[in-house]
């Protein structure tokens, strides 16, 4: 059986390849090309572009009017990891070397640079380019916040005195769970919201319609960053791209699988035992994963996803209902019942 992703990526995926490379070798050097290409050139679901065009169909577009707002989000999106990858001086991404880690890290920041002026080339494209730059602004600064927060949920770790000053988990207490929603809801569910909003602005929406579109987004992209948690302690490294245990190596709080499992556990002493340490081995992660799984966590991590979920699908019955809608639809559950 094909799943909605795989059926969505056949039907669009070329295209919104083809627009994001036209959007970054726009003045490129041909020695600086392979570069900055090569982030997008990994792959990654496109999740968010394909949400974009499913969301301007679902109020009549088309798909050519969409896919400056398609490349617009996916270059966000693609933008934000480049300098997510060096801030956690990560490796691996997608089963290959980060930008960082095959050219190192001051051409990602060059590359990083190249991707924001990227999408202000795309923006001059939409419609109303005032509206959409503004758009843009606002999320950006929202996944910057989100990636402040994430690093200062830390428990230890880092070199920077704005962090290690500033840092907000010194102590286990329910209120972290807020803190978490709040982190994800700028880091993660920001551009998924932004996502669904511009494609229903292409598709020229209405005011009540954007409004749905966007409450979908924002709750689909805060299911989806729950998801990943899970599937950073539990996940299967052939299947998720990403290394297993990543966020117990590199101190996390912010991970939901990883709070829920300290606000629970009678051995959280032992789990923020092993987060305090300078470099956790592969064998700390492992005892980590055991603690966690002598927990609720993960069942109440997964119910939290549905939870989200399903507030996404009242959301979208509030758009009169078609093929798109469903798609969109069938979208929220795949996030939620994915393995990758």
């Amino acid at each position: 059986m094909v799943d909605v992703l795989s059926e969505l990526h056949e039907r669009y995926g070329e295209l919104i390849n083809r627009a994001l490379e036209r959007y970054l070798t726009i003045g490129v050097d041909p020695s600086f090309k392979e570069a900055v290409v090569y982030q997008v050139s990994t792959g990654g679901k496109r999740i968010r572009p394909l949400m974009v065009i499913e969301a301007s169909l679902a109020c009549g577009g088309n798909v050519d009017s969409s896919l400056p707002y398609a490349a617009i989000v996916e270059l966000i999106h693609n933008y934000s990891l480049i300098y997510d990858d060096i801030i956690d001086e990560a490796d691996l991404r997608r089963n290959m070397p980060t930008v960082r880690k095959r050219y190192g890290d001051y051409a990602a920041i060059l590359v990083g640079i190249w991707y924001r002026e990227a999408i202000e080339e795309a923006i001059l494209e939409t419609k109303d380019p005032r509206v959409v730059a503004k758009v843009v602004a606002d999320t950006i600064k929202a996944i910057d916040e989100g990636e402040r927060l994430d690093i200062l949920m830390e428990y230890s770790g880092r070199r920077d005195p704005y962090f290690i000053e500033n840092r907000l988990v010194r102590e286990i207490k329910p209120g972290l769970r807020e803190l978490y929603v709040k982190m994800i809801s700028l880091k993660t569910a920001a551009l998924f919201k932004t996502s669904m909003w511009l494609g229903g602005f292409s598709g020229n929406c209405s005011g009540e319609q954007l409004e749905a579109l966007g409450n979908f987004g924002y709750n689909v992209g805060v299911a989806f960053q729950v998801i990943d948690d899970v599937l950073d302690i539990f996940g299967d490294l052939r299947k998720f791209g990403k290394e297993i245990g990543k966020d117990i190596k590199e101190h996390k709080v912010g991970n939901i699988v990883i709070l829920l499992s300290l606000l629970e556990s009678s051995n959280a002493g032992k789990l923020l035992s092993i987060l305090s340490k300078p470099r956790p081995t592969q064998e700390d992660v492992k005892e980590a994963v055991e603690v966690i799984s002598s927990t609720r966590a993960r069942d109440e991590a997964i119910k939290m996803a549905n939870e989200y979920m399903n507030k996404a699908l009242s959301e979208l019955g509030k758009i009169p209902s078609n093929e798109h809608t469903r798609k969109l639809e069938e979208l929220a559950k795949f996030i939620v019942y994915r393995e990758y």
